[in-house]
This record gives C-alpha cells, structure tokens and sequence, in this order.
C-alpha cells in the first residue's frame, strides 16, 4: 500500500510544512500581499479626487494655477 496511515502536513499548494507551521513561506507571503493590496484600497476609498494643495487653498485645477503643457 502506497497511503500513508498519518501523512505529512502539506499547505494548500502542496509544499510540505515543518513542525508547528500551518502554511508555507510563499503562502503566507501572499496572505500578507492581499491584507496589504486591501489596505491600500480602504484608505483610498475615503479619499477625494482631487489635487494636493495646501490647508485653505484652491480646490479647482484651474483656481490652483495648474497649467497643462
């Protein structure tokens, strides 16, 4: 018989696992990457389309003096 009575542990794409870990490197790498990449979108979510000006300045491109070359 080829099955293993007790197999070793592997992570969801197959590499096996040392003792006490619960995936391996490159998947908890990219676990990391999607929480990032989230992140990233929330914050942005909240903010305005527009320039960067300074407290109290002009909202519009053309109030804030922007000229387009």
């Amino acid at each position: 018989m080829t099955d293993e009575i007790y197999p070793e542990p592997t992570c969801e794409c197959t590499a096996r696992l040392e003792d006490g870990q619960t995936q391996c490197r490159k998947c908890q790498s990219r676990g990391r990457w999607i929480r990032k990449q989230a992140g990233k979108h929330r914050r942005r979510a909240g903010r305005r389309d527009e320039t960067r000006r300074p407290p109290r300045g002009p909202r519009g491109l053309a109030q804030a003096g922007v000229i387009w070359s």
